[in-house]
C-alpha cells in the first residue's frame, strides 16, 4: 500500500471519528429531560388536529377552535397526579370561561364508566373524551401522564407541561397567549415527581 493511500485512509478515518464525536456531543447537549419523559417535542410546531368524541354528547375538532387558546390535558383515572390536579384544572377552566380559552381532556386507557366516575368525583365540567385507540396520544408523542399542552390561537403548540401541572405557571402561559405577548419564562415545564409512564399504570 502506498504512503499516499495510507495517508488518505487515515485522513478519512480521522474525519469520520471527529464527525461521530461531534454528532454525539450535539445530541447530548440538545437532549431535554422533558423530551425524555414525554416523547416527541411539540412546542413551536403545528398542533396535530384531532376529533374527540366527548363523554356524553357531541365532539370537538381542534382545527375548529382557531382563535382560542386550547389547553389539552392527557389523563387517566388510575393516575395519582391526574387526580391531584383535576380540581385545579377545573377551577382554572372556570376562571377563563368568559375568555377565548377552551380546556379539553383526553383520557387514555379508561373505558367510559371509570372515566365518567372520575369526572363526577372531581366536578370536571369542561369537555372530555376517550382517546380511543390512542391516536391522539401517539400524534402528540405522549408516553406518560399527566401531560398538558397549550395551543395558541393560530393552532401552534405554544407551551407544554409534563407531570402534575403548576397552575400558576399555566395561568401565566394562558395570559401571555391571550395578550399575544412573548413568553417571559420557559415554554416547557416538568414535575418529575408526579409523572407516570403508561406502562406503570
Amino acid at each position: 500500500m502506498s504512503i499516499t493511500l495510507r495517508i488518505g485512509i487515515l485522513v478519512v478515518g480521522t474525519l469520520f471519528i471527529v464527525g461521530l464525536v461531534g454528532l454525539l456531543a450535539w445530541g447530548l447537549s440538545n437532549r431535554s429531560p422533558i423530551t425524555g419523559l414525554s416523547g416527541i417535542t411539540r412546542v413551536d410546531q403545528p398542533a396535530p388536529d384531532f376529533r374527540l368524541e366527548l363523554l356524553g354528547d357531541g365532539d370537538i375538532t381542534l382545527s375548529e377552535q382557531r382563535g382560542k387558546v386550547v389547553v389539552i390535558n392527557f389523563w387517566t383515572s388510575t393516575c395519582p397526579p391526574c387526580r391531584t390536579e383535576a380540581r385545579d384544572l377545573e377551577a382554572t377552566s372556570q376562571a377563563y370561561q368568559d375568555k377565548d380559552v377552551l380546556f379539553v381532556g383526553a383520557n387514555i386507557q379508561d373505558t367510559p364508566e371509570p372515566a365518567k366516575r372520575f369526572l363526577d368525583e372531581f366536578g370536571v365540567t369542561y369537555p372530555n373524551g376517550l382517546d380511543v385507540g390512542g391516536r391522539i396520544s401517539i400524534d402528540y408523542g405522549v408516553v406518560g401522564i399527566p401531560v398538558t399542552f397549550v395551543v395558541d390561537g393560530d393552532g401552534t403548540v405554544a407551551r407544554r407541561w409534563v407531570g402534575e401541572i403548576d397552575i400558576d405557571t399555566l395561568k401565566t402561559w394562558i395570559d401571555e397567549l391571550l395578550a399575544g405577548a412573548a413568553p417571559e419564562g420557559n415554554t416547557e415545564g416538568v414535575n418529575k415527581d408526579s409523572y407516570y409512564r403508561l406502562d406503570e399504570l
